[in-house]
């Protein structure tokens, strides 16, 4: 029964592998990454659907849509445009230094005594 199977390698697009044309296969290849960009970053950010929404000016089920791959109503601009604001807001909530936190620590200590 395994001599049966039969194994084609892959072209590395799974959408040109199924028949898509080469053109339609790199335009979805393209949307692919770039919708799982978005939700990479949605989930790094832990923002909450209401807040993640108001970011990037969408509705809070269009949040759950993203999470759940479903891309087909955002263009390409769209998405693209939720990638950069995502970055961007990943890039300003840079977490406090070492030195803050053990300054911090010190300066409550001696304000105690």
């Amino acid at each position: 029964m395994c001599n049966d199977v039969k194994f084609e390698k892959s072209s590395g697009n799974v959408f040109k592998d199924i028949g898509f044309s080469d053109a339609e296969a790199e335009a979805l290849s393209f949307r692919t990454k770039l919708t799982f960009e978005v939700f990479t970053l949605l989930k790094k950010s832990r923002l909450r659907r209401a807040k993640a929404a108001k970011l990037l000016g969408v509705d809070p089920s269009d949040i759950s849509k993203l999470k759940n791959g479903d891309d087909d109503h955002f263009s390409l601009t769209c998405l693209s445009d939720f990638r950069d604001q995502l970055k961007c807001y990943m890039k300003s909530q840079v977490p406090p230094s070492e030195k803050d936190n053990k300054q911090g620590t010190t300066d409550a200590h001696n304000a105690t005594r």
